[in-house]
């Protein structure tokens, strides 16, 4: 087992600045060369402090604006434009960043992409649901509406 600090959020793992004990072939093939994490050393407690300040920085300052865009989020289909066949298949998928400048341009807000989960690959043009997790303890569910361009 390796342990390694996280320097970014790794999805069913931990967030930045978490110290985890993970396989050392996860660590050696996939997190480390990814920039996902680093190894741990007694100096590292700093850097986790660094991380840490850095991540409550960019989180939503308080869990009142968070609930409000929840509600924001919830309350609103975002509509995606995209180039797909004629039996409604899209060309390629729709991905996470697709669905952060949508809910941007619908004036919502402004996320993170990392901060989004998609279930399954979006390739078909109807209704879809995201999962967006605004802070640790709180997520919205959003509707996405996917049209083909004309």
């Amino acid at each position: 087992m390796s342990k390694l600090i996280l320097t970014h959020e790794v999805s069913g793992l931990g967030a930045a600045g978490d110290v985890v004990d993970v396989k050392n072939g996860y660590a050696r093939n996939y997190l480390i060369p990814q920039g996902f994490a680093v190894a741990w050393s007694r100096g590292g407690e700093k850097q986790v402090d660094q991380i840490k300040a850095a991540r409550t920085a960019r989180e939503l300052a308080t869990i009142e604006e968070a609930q409000d865009l929840k509600a924001k989020l919830e309350a609103t289909k975002v509509k995606l434009t995209v180039k797909a066949g004629s039996e409604g298949r899209l060309f390629g998928s729709v991905k996470t960043s697709d669905v952060a400048a949508a809910v941007e341009a619908a004036g919502i807000g402004t996320l993170d992409k990392r901060k989004i989960e998609l279930p399954n690959p979006i390739k078909v043009v109807g209704e879809h649901e995201a999962t967006i997790r605004l802070r640790d303890d709180l997520s919205a569910t959003i509707t996405l509406q996917v049209v083909a361009a004309k």
